[in-house]
């Protein structure tokens, strides 16, 4: 009997935990508003693509990357955690409404994955 209530605080507490963290984590995964992202994006489009999809080779796809990711990237780049010349220049005048407006586009970005043909 004490080891069922001892294996039943323990489901309650795991329980809370990820009840805890989904609430602290919702608003940040849908900070970001996806059509807004899109008109920011058009400045991006030169080295990442509209489509999330790069045009030069030393830029990354950012087509499905998740907006946390992105964000923070942003972010880092942003404060100098991150450099890379280009993007140091770019994101200074990204607010952080505007960072997290383009880590929505592109992370909603379908992308698809294959086997290659043999």
């Amino acid at each position: 009997m004490r080891s069922l209530r001892i294996r039943d605080s323990i489901i309650a507490a795991a329980v809370g935990s990820c009840a805890a963290i989904a609430i602290a984590m919702g608003p940040a995964a849908a900070a970001g508003d996806a059509k807004a992202g899109r008109q920011k994006a058009l400045q991006c489009q030169t080295c990442h693509g509209l489509d999330g999809q790069a045009k030069l080779p030393e830029a990354p796809n950012l087509a499905g990357q998740t907006e946390i990711y992105l964000a923070k990237s942003l972010k880092d780049y942003r404060s100098g955690a991150r450099r890379n010349d280009m993007m140091s220049v770019i994101v200074r005048s990204l607010s952080d409404q505007d960072v997290d407006n383009l880590a929505a586009y592109y992370a909603a970005i379908p992308v698809t994955v294959g086997t290659p043909p043999k």
